[in-house]
Order: C-alpha cells, then structure tokens, then sequence
C-alpha cells in the first residue's frame, strides 16, 4: 500500500512551516522524527516547523506544533496564522474561526492573503537585571503562549544577525526565546526592529510571532509604545500588533509557497 504524504509549504513573515491533515485516530502521535526529517533544509523539504491538523469536536480544528528539531511546542504566532489559512483554503473552516493549541484557544480571521491571529493576553511579565552577559541592564520574562526574555538596545545595530554563545546561554538557562529589540526614535507608529533567536531552531529566525508580541507588550508597559504598533523583523516585513482589551492581535500577509507530496514507502 503507497503511503503518501501530502504537505502544504506556507511562510509567514519569513517563517516557514510544513502543514499536514491527519485523522482522530492519529491524534497524539510522536512525529518529532518526522518533523525533523521534513524540516531539514539539506535532507528534507526545509522548513521551521511542522504543524499537524486533527479534528476536534468543538473547534474548527486543532494542532500538533513540532521544531524544526522533532521538539514540541504549545504555541507559534506566524504558525497560526499559516494555518488559518490554510484551513480556509482546504475548506476546513471559514474565514474567523478558532482552533485548539497547548497553549489555549486561538482565534483567528482570514482576509485574503492578511490574517489576523488573537494571540491572548500575556502571562508572568517579570522584569529583572542582568550583568555580565554582554547585554546588561534591563530584561523581561514574559509568557505569550511560549517564555520569551527581552531586552531592548540603544541602537539599531546592536541587533544580532546570527546566533551567539550568549544569545545560545540565555536561552538554554532561562528555557526560553531571546529577544534583542530596537525602538526607532521620534516613531509615529511605534515601530519596533527586533531579532529573536528561537528554541527549536536554535538560531535566529526571519521572524517570530510570539516574540513581536513578547516586545510589544513590553515596550507598551515600560516605553510609552501606543496600543498599535509596527514590528519590523529581520524578514523585513511590517506587521502590526495592537492590543483588544488585554488580547494581543497580530496581523500580516502569509504565502503559500509550494504543495509537497512525500513518499513514505522510502
């Protein structure tokens, strides 16, 4: 019997994952080996993350989210709103809906190629100092659906552009996303530059949703940031992330790139 895998390719913001259906009866099987099989940019198709669709009796759907390195994960913004797009295009739901993650019930509302992904309200904002590490001051722990650290530099090129021994420490002491971020000066927009190196990826990605949220949520609180405001991630894209009461909303365009069929038999 031919075991065919088919996989849709979508990038939000510059992140890339695989997405798949699957059926009840394979809910909550381990796929870390193939996600990172699929995800290998040499050896595989090459993407960030692998997501997996499975039906659920009172949502549109839900998601087994897996790294780039087999790991799982609760929650993925840009994921999120590859997804609901997704999900709208193969007709599993309709334009606003809502779909069960790890991390809780996410909402989200297609139009077009721009969607929109209610990300929540954040949890465990703690600010603390930190010496020694290269990037002293002033840095937050913050939960917005996974745990972030940020920190933000007085210039823009302060930014990172590749992974570091202290980016890598930081994440593996703390068991969470670093996120080194820059407010452009006299902003009308409140725009933010950011770099965010993940967990799973274990380097730094184009973009991370959870990550912009993680910053603007911040800079809201500790730097006069406006309820709306524009992140610009080293994609180079400018998404918009804004407050709905204590909900972080978080839009911008998503692609979709390629349809992959994979032969499993092999």
């Amino acid at each position: 019997m031919d075991k065919k895998l088919i996989l849709h390719k979508y990038s939000g913001s510059g992140n890339d994952f695989l997405i798949t259906q699957a059926t009840k009866d394979d809910r909550h099987h381990n796929r870390s080996v193939l996600a990172k099989t699929l995800c290998d940019r040499h050896n595989g198709i090459g993407a960030d993350g692998l997501v997996v669709v499975l039906p659920h009796p009172s949502y549109a759907y839900e998601w087994e989210f897996y790294n780039a390195d087999g790991s799982e994960a609760k929650m993925c913004g840009n994921a999120s709103r590859c997804v609901a797009h997704y999900a709208y295009t193969e007709g599993l739901a309709p334009s606003h809906h809502c779909f069960l993650t790890q991390a809780g019930v996410i909402e989200v509302s297609v139009q077009n190629n721009i969607v929109t992904s209610n990300l929540g309200a954040y949890k465990q904002l703690e600010k603390f100092q930190l010496d020694g590490s290269g990037f002293c001051g002033d840095w937050y722990h913050i939960d917005t659906g996974v745990p972030h650290l940020v920190h933000f530099v007085a210039e823009k090129s302060q930014l990172p552009h590749a992974k570091t021994p202290v980016l890598s420490e930081l994440r593996k002491q703390y068991n969470a996303n670093v996120n080194m971020a820059f407010i452009q000066k006299d902003s009308q927009d409140g725009t933010i530059y950011l770099s965010t190196y993940e967990r799973g990826v274990e380097d730094i990605t184009l973009a991370c949703g959870t990550g912009m949220a993680a910053v603007f949520a911040v800079a809201n609180k500790y730097y006069g940031i406006p309820q709306t405001a524009t992140l610009i991630p080293p994609s180079q894209e400018r998404l918009s992330l804004s407050f709905q009461g204590e909900d972080i909303l978080y839009a911008g365009e998503v692609k979709r790139i390629a349809m992959c069929i994979v032969d499993q038999n092999k």
